[in-house]
């Protein structure tokens, strides 16, 4: 949210070239592991786009409903199955996911494909040019009849790649955007926060954050070689296609994916199948332009380096499925500031759940809110795994992660971004990694 005011030659290849703290509780149990067969996989979307004239979620500015269509929203799903478990991510063109959305997903989901309800993930591409689908202080109410389709949609999109199961071989690996996205949490000598939503520097003397550069991606491809589905995974806010710039009015109101529409695209125009798009620890990372044009640099040049990535990627079908669960609290503030996101909740803590699966060697863990790429960064430094992808936005969107120094710095997150009180961003922290011992155990 923003607030203005080579490796050997695969099947594909040869044939292209013929801390918990006292709030965290211990791990639910309901983790899962198979490999007793082969493995399956099967992928599908569905078109999410809301009606025009209905309100957008992603800036407290907007004084008026959307206008237009700049591009469709689409939820794509991906379905693993060996026999022995059974898994689903799914990927939804929103700005969040709420929990009571996910729940109902999932209790349909179970219904019709008979997959545990805990073993399919929810997460949003978090567009800020999407439907408002959450309840915000500054936003208009959701549309309950939109709601109500959306549900239904998500669920049977899961149901849909279910009944496309067939061999498959899975694979990933990773490049680098570093040119695309920057920490607009600039600080000054005194360590204090000033917020920069867009380049140059708000003002002189302040030093850099940050930031994530790495593209993940996840290939799936079928016994033949061709492409089911892929998945890129970037940390950038998707908010490349307004709010500033020349002309920025004349699309503001028009419904789009930003961003990850057109990595998707490039990926998708190219290879075929589906391209997820799931974001990292983004919290405090924004584009380096924006505008119309940027929207689309970006993304076509993110979908290249996917691209190229997908071109020499080893896969195997020798991937069992395992899956973890921890569900803990997290502490909220005891009073909100008056420029605060959210309404207070009347409550001391939040429920919250992280969630991993591994495929094989590679790690997927998703984290239920907006978190800052500095606890992103300490995740994968303290992991110890070399395939590991981080979602933000999965499950759940409880309002921006922060670490404790960035309570003391100040700036947008910490204060008006979040109802969760400083420490929440440690007790992720220790979860998460709680989540992938679990997974590599």
């Amino acid at each position: 949210m923003e607030n203005s005011k080579t490796g050997k030659m695969n099947r594909r290849q040869f044939t292209g070239l013929a801390g918990a703290g006292l709030l965290s509780l211990a791990l639910t149990g309901k983790s899962a592991a198979g490999d007793s067969g082969r493995l399956l996989g099967g992928s599908a979307k569905v078109d999410i786009t809301p009606p025009v004239g209905g309100w957008l979620s992603g800036w407290a500015i907007r004084d008026q409903p959307s206008l237009g269509v700049a591009d469709p929203l689409y939820a794509k799903t991906i379905v693993l199955s060996n026999g022995a478990a059974e898994i689903a991510l799914l990927s939804a063109d929103l700005v969040g996911v709420p929990g009571e959305i996910v729940a109902s997903v999932r209790r349909e989901a179970e219904r019709t494909t008979g997959m545990p309800g805990g073993n399919i993930m929810v997460c949003a591409t978090h567009t800020h040019f999407g439907p408002v689908v959450r309840q915000h202080k500054f936003e208009q109410k959701a549309d309950p009849a939109y709601l109500e389709e959306l549900t239904r949609k998500l669920a049977a999109v899961i149901e849909e790649a279910h009944s496309r199961l067939a061999p498959v071989r899975l694979g990933a690996a990773w490049g680098e955007a570093p040119e695309l996205a920057f920490n607009r949490r600039m600080k000054r000598a005194d360590g204090k926060v000033v917020m920069t939503f867009v380049l140059p520097p708000a003002e002189p003397g302040l030093a850099f954050g940050p930031s994530d550069p790495a593209v993940g991606v996840l290939r799936m491809e079928d016994s033949q070689g061709s492409l089911v589905a892929s998945m890129i995974n970037f940390a950038c806010h998707p908010v490349s296609g307004g709010g500033h710039g020349e002309g920025w009015e004349s699309w503001f109101y028009d419904i789009s994916a930003d961003y990850p529409a057109y990595a998707a695209g490039v990926v998708e125009q190219a290879e075929g199948g589906n391209c997820l798009f799931t974001l990292g620890t983004a919290g405090d990372l924004v584009p380096v332009r924006r505008g119309i044009r940027p929207r689309f640099a970006i993304g076509r040049a993110l979908g290249g380096e996917a691209l190229r990535k997908l071109q020499f990627m080893e896969t195997s079908s020798a991937v069992p499925l395992k899956t973890a669960r921890s569900e803990f609290a997290l502490p909220l503030k005891k009073e909100l500031p008056p420029d605060s996101n959210y309404e207070a909740p009347g409550k001391t803590e939040l429920s919250a759940e992280i969630q991993g699966f591994r495929l094989g060697e590679i790690l997927l863990v998703g984290l239920p809110g907006e978190v800052l790429v500095e606890l992103g960064l300490e995740i994968k430094k303290r992991a110890a795994a070399d395939k590991l992808f981080l979602i933000s936005l999965a499950n759940d969107t409880l309002g921006y992660i922060c670490h404790a120094q960035a309570y003391e710095e100040g700036g947008y997150e910490p204060v008006a971004g979040t109802p969760l009180a400083k420490g929440a961003g440690e007790i992720v922290l220790a979860e998460a990694l709680k989540v992938i011992r679990e997974l590599k155990a």
